[in-house]
């Protein structure tokens, strides 16, 4: 157990940020699961920048590496493009 009150301070807001980033990491993954799902090419173009948006705030934030999400859009875009 900590000592400190520093310690269980950090401890707190560990688990605050934790949370956070679980919280928006599977958002985007759901994102992804729905615009790869999207059978049309129209809807899947209106959503591709809004699911690129979040995997580069993901990026700059840590939460994911950021060749990961450039993997993820290089994909992404592969798949809209490839749509009837």
């Amino acid at each position: 157990m900590a000592n400190h009150k520093s310690a269980l301070k950090r401890i707190r807001s560990n688990n605050a940020k934790r949370l956070r980033n679980k919280y928006q990491h599977k958002t985007v993954r759901n994102a992804i699961a729905v615009l790869r799902e999207t059978e049309s090419k129209k809807e899947a173009q209106a959503m591709l920048p809004k699911v690129t948006a979040l995997l580069d705030k993901l990026a700059k934030r840590n939460v994911i590496h950021k060749n990961k999400a450039a993997n993820l859009k290089s994909g992404l875009a592969k798949k809209v493009n490839s749509l009837k």
